[in-house]
């Protein structure tokens, strides 16, 4: 296992409709606002276990870590661009994803 860096998120896509889920308290979450946030390694295998149960339920797919900083209202953001683009929603149509239910903002 590699050196734990930074906070970390987990994301996967839903296999139902497509959109970018992020694991929170109760299952999976549509906004990074409620993701679970790993602090430490033991944590991360924690959320990467539960992530691979839900490959095998047929729930999600391409689930992965992504290391995060936490502000200030504890909110984590994503600290690589691939992450803060899926965080975003779809770039091309702006009516669609998550900036179209708030507003174009992430």
């Amino acid at each position: 296992m590699a050196a734990f860096k930074h906070p970390q998120i987990l994301i996967a896509s839903n296999l139902t409709d497509g959109e970018v889920v992020f694991l929170g308290p109760s299952g999976w979450e549509r906004h990074h606002r409620r993701a679970r946030i790993a602090r430490n390694a033991e944590e991360a295998a924690a959320l990467e276990a539960s992530g691979k149960r839900d490959i095998s339920a047929n729930r999600v797919v391409d689930v992965y870590l992504a290391d995060v900083e936490i502000g200030g209202d504890g909110v984590p953001t994503p600290l690589h661009y691939r992450e803060r683009m899926r965080v975003k929603g779809p770039s091309v149509r702006l009516d669609l994803g998550k900036q179209a239910m708030t507003g174009g903002a992430p």
